[in-house]
């Protein structure tokens, strides 16, 4: 039995490339659940919640209840930080964007990761005495990754039943949680998957790098490792991800419009 997942953000209304996931996720799994990732709760709207399921009800996919909402998981979260802090392997971080931005520039050779410019590592070198200081400022909790690197030991994943060696330091030392988020994307969707007992994530292509530091992180909780397929793309007419922002390609702009779930599967390919 396989078990899948579609985990959207209700952020914003879903388009093509969300019916497209969708679809893909129904057909690979033998178990289809939904999981909507609220944990950005200042932009994370109840009418785009409700979108969502009626886009996806529209489109004839049905799936298992209750459904996860990630909001409801702040006490798991906090749990696995726990852990992984009594262990020595995160570190605050006090640095605002504006001062990443600058250090990386006065670097001049910064490392670069899938999402960008890594961070450049400043808070990790804080003694136990400066962090102390300064417990009172806002801070985000990163992830040691060399020092996780070297516990996990080597890992590897399988990606469309290939396996691929992990990279561990790919996206450096990420951000685990900072303040008024619980947990940040790679810890909350191991956690997840895990919890919900997914063992086929299928998602965007674009996502593909975020399976190196999702591996790590499953070693050092101890969490099962699924299987990934990562899927081709949908893009717009410039030849751009679909975003969120383009009112005019929403599933639901397109439901009022008079366009049948048959046509988007064909528009899709599907």
């Amino acid at each position: 039995m396989t078990v899948t997942r579609f985990a959207p953000s209700p952020t914003g209304f879903l388009h093509l490339g969300h019916a497209f996931a969708a679809l893909i996720a129904k057909r690979a799994g033998t178990r289809f659940l939904v999981r909507i990732e609220d944990l950005d709760a200042a932009r994370s709207r109840p009418e785009f919640t409700d979108s969502i399921f009626e886009d996806l009800s529209w489109l004839g996919l049905s799936w298992e209840t209750p459904v996860l909402f990630q909001s409801a998981r702040g006490a798991a979260y906090g749990a696995a930080l726990e852990s992984l802090t009594a262990r020595g392997l995160t570190y605050p971080c006090f640095c605002t964007r504006a001062e990443i931005a600058a250090e990386i520039a006065r670097a001049g050779d910064a490392q670069s990761g899938p999402d960008g410019h890594l961070y450049p590592g400043t808070c990790r070198h804080l003694s136990g005495e400066e962090r102390a200081a300064r417990r009172d400022q806002a801070f985000a909790l990163r992830l040691d990754t060399a020092r996780a690197a070297e516990i996990a030991g080597p890992l590897s994943f399988f990606e469309h039943d290939e396996e691929v060696a992990v990279d561990p330091l790919l996206f450096g030392d990420i951000v685990l949680a900072r303040k008024g988020l619980p947990a940040a994307y790679h810890l909350a969707v191991v956690m997840d998957d895990a919890f919900q007992g997914v063992d086929l994530v299928t998602r965007g292509e674009d996502l593909l790098p975020a399976a190196h530091v999702q591996r790590l992180l499953q070693a050092l909780l101890d969490l099962p490792e699924p299987a990934y397929a990562h899927h081709r793309l949908i893009l717009d007419s410039s030849g751009r991800k679909f975003s969120k922002r383009d009112n005019a390609a929403t599933l639901a702009a397109m439901r009022r419009a008079g366009v049948t779930p048959a046509e988007i599967k064909s528009l899709l390919e599907l």
